[in-house]
């Protein structure tokens, strides 16, 4: 049985995983009755933070225009435009083994494409949630829902896999911004453009 956390609790991937090196990140959703004409088009993507929070580079923005880290450390595994059907709408993998030295901690984002133009929120989203699953037993090892918190705000930083006195933990944060993706890669260092 996978752990189920809640918004704010931080939990150990690598106690009772042993070995624990590849991981599948899941992350899905459904979309509310919503009337406005276009397709929810979601995008989860991945931050490979230094020690001040930041990107070193653009290459540690793992997203829709950029599927794979130069060390092949963290790998999305394709853009979803609709989030139609069951399951996970966008996988992104890890290998915890070969995550650089000066990278302190991966933060898991969705943010929602053309959110303002589209007149879009996460008000408009339910279901959603982000999984941590043992790639190689295929056992899912922690859950987190993100709950119905969020009306405005067109971005979330859903949680993070960080490493601490040698032991991978996952922290689940469910924290919205307003701003979409520029907001959260300016947060996170990068340009935008």
């Amino acid at each position: 049985m996978p752990i189920n956390l809640q918004k704010g609790q931080k939990v150990s991937l690598s106690k009772g995983n042993p070995g624990l090196k590849k991981l599948m990140v899941g992350l899905g959703w459904d979309v509310n009755q919503y009337d406005g004409g276009y397709d929810f088009d979601l995008d989860a993507a991945a931050f490979l933070l230094g020690d001040d929070g930041k990107c070193p580079t653009t290459d540690e923005f793992v997203f829709y225009g950029n599927l794979k880290h130069p060390s092949g450390a963290v790998e999305h595994m394709g853009d979803n435009l609709t989030g139609e059907g069951e399951g996970d709408d966008e996988v992104i993998m890890l290998d915890l083994s070969k995550i650089p030295e000066n990278i302190k901690r991966i933060a898991f984002t969705v943010t929602i494409y053309e959110a303002d133009m589209r007149r879009q929120n996460f008000g408009q989203v339910s279901n959603s949630y982000i999984r941590v699953v043992d790639d190689v037993t295929g056992k899912e090892i922690i859950h987190y829902d993100l709950g119905e918190d969020f009306s405005i705000e067109t971005a979330v930083v859903v949680g993070e896999i960080y490493k601490h006195n040698g032991e991978w933990k996952f922290n689940a944060i469910g924290s919205g911004y307003q701003g979409g993706l520029a907001a959260l890669c300016a947060s996170y260092g990068i340009d935008a453009e």
